[in-house]
């Protein structure tokens, strides 16, 4: 059983879910009923992943799912966000959204503000049980923390055992914002890591397992992606077993700053 965090407005999003960045339209919808079938009831999207047809055929009918989707750079601007967000929605097939977020911050363009307007309308009406970030900087934070009334629920961040994020995570407990990570398993860096593959075979488990695990006791939501099936079912096959405090400062160390995606203060692509 996956456990649940409370989010800062008292909604719950399951601990582990499953992330569909890259996954093809025509393979998307069994990716999800797979991971469905093996138990994962979050599911990650995104208006820019195009797949979010393809998500909402295979969740239509399915219940208590937790359903997140991001809002794309080029629609950013509050009337441009809730037209973006009436697609999305029609896309996914959902009368109510679990969590949506602003995809990245887009400095350049200075629109994250007005967008966070329209996430805040958006949640007032009830259209969305959640609404939060992605790959926020402390400074894109602070900026809605100062001018909004309505604390981000989750950030969504880059975050694995080469990029841990310490300082972005001390923020998001300051201000109870759930810290959400994508790429953790480093893009599949971390697979072939001699730490990681020692400990993998200490608790006869595997590497991915080994990581997903780290995050889960960090306190992070994760969102491991794969169309593989036995894949798909091996990242949630993470609960029967806790790495002991040694070996989590083992797997600490192993930070450097490494980033597999772009860094969030220059990323202004439309």
């Amino acid at each position: 059983m996956v456990p649940l965090i409370s989010l800062n407005n008292g909604v719950r999003i399951p601990q582990l879910g499953f992330g569909v960045f890259q996954v093809p339209e025509d393979q998307v919808a069994g990716a999800v009923t797979t991971a469905i079938e093996a138990g994962y009831r979050s599911i990650d999207t995104a208006a820019a992943y195009h797949n979010e047809t393809g998500v909402g055929d295979a969740i239509a009918g399915v219940p208590d799912l937790f359903v997140t989707t991001k809002l794309w750079n080029s629609d950013q601007g509050y009337d441009s966000t809730l037209r973006a967000f009436d697609a999305s929605m029609s896309r996914l097939r959902r009368d109510v959204l679990d969590l949506y977020l602003i995809h990245w911050p887009v400095p350049s363009r200075d629109l994250y503000a007005e967008t966070w307007r329209a996430l805040e309308q958006l949640y007032a009406d009830g259209r969305v049980r959640a609404i939060g970030v992605s790959n926020f900087q402390q400074r894109h934070l602070q900026r809605l923390l100062d001018e909004f009334p309505t604390v981000p629920a989750v950030n969504q961040i880059e975050l694995h055992p080469l990029l841990q994020q310490d300082e972005m995570r001390k923020v998001h407990s300051a201000h109870k914002i759930v810290t959400e990570a994508w790429s953790p398993l480093a893009q599949g860096a971390l697979l072939r890591d001699s730490d990681i593959t020692a400990l993998a075979e200490k608790y006869a488990k595997t590497p991915a397992q080994i990581v997903l695990r780290w995050h889960v006791q960090l306190g992070n939501v994760v969102i491991p992606k794969s169309v593989t099936p036995y894949r798909i079912k091996e990242n949630i096959d993470i609960f029967d077993f806790e790495l002991a405090q040694d070996d989590m400062t083992v797997i600490a160390e192993l930070d450097n700053g490494t980033r597999t995606g772009p860094d969030p203060d220059r990323f202004n692509a439309a």
